[in-house]
């Protein structure tokens, strides 16, 4: 691959992966640094990369717990969202904002199988493989982190049925 396939992939896919980026971080300038940093160091492998989005992806996800550990508890989450091309309903803005603040009080790891299994709709596999581990810590941390999502919701005041729901039919 050149530099001109760079300039496409990152012309076509620089949405999305701010998207998975803002739900790996919660900020969307967090988010926009983990996305520079990413594309980064893809430009310096670009030749040898054969599977563009998925090494893009392992390299936030890598970042991101990178960071994480280097900041620990000192980073501070806003309930900002990135911008849309249509505004949301009222209750669309609350579900995704309730959501969102769960999303926030998972661990980092817990967070990005999260993310990549039910926002990038990635298999069990493809994300073992994005985060260098095996299928069965995927299913577990997916299973526990929706678990303490569902509590985090429950025991939220104002968690809407929506979002309930919306939880309760991952488990069946």
């Amino acid at each position: 691959m050149d530099d001109a396939d760079f300039r496409e992939f990152v012309e076509v896919r620089y949405g999305d992966l701010l998207r998975t980026a803002y739900l790996l971080t919660g900020t969307r300038d967090t988010a926009q640094d983990l996305v520079h940093d990413a594309l980064l160091k893809a430009m310096r492998h670009w030749r040898t990369v054969d599977e563009p989005m998925a090494y893009v992806r392992r390299v936030m996800v890598n970042e991101r717990t990178s960071r994480w550990r280097r900041l620990g508890l000192r980073e501070l989450l806003t309930a900002a969202v990135p911008d849309r091309s249509r505004p949301d309903s009222t209750e669309a803005v609350v579900v995704r904002d309730e959501l969102q603040a769960a999303l926030d009080r998972l661990p980092v790891r817990m967070r990005a199988v999260l993310v990549l299994r039910y926002w990038e709709d990635l298999s069990e596999a493809e994300i073992a493989k994005t985060m260098g581990c095996s299928v069965g810590t995927v299913k577990s941390q997916a299973a526990r982190g929706l678990a303490r999502m569902r509590e985090v919701l429950r025991l939220a005041p104002v968690a809407r049925p929506a979002v309930r729901g919306e939880l309760m039919r991952e488990r069946a």
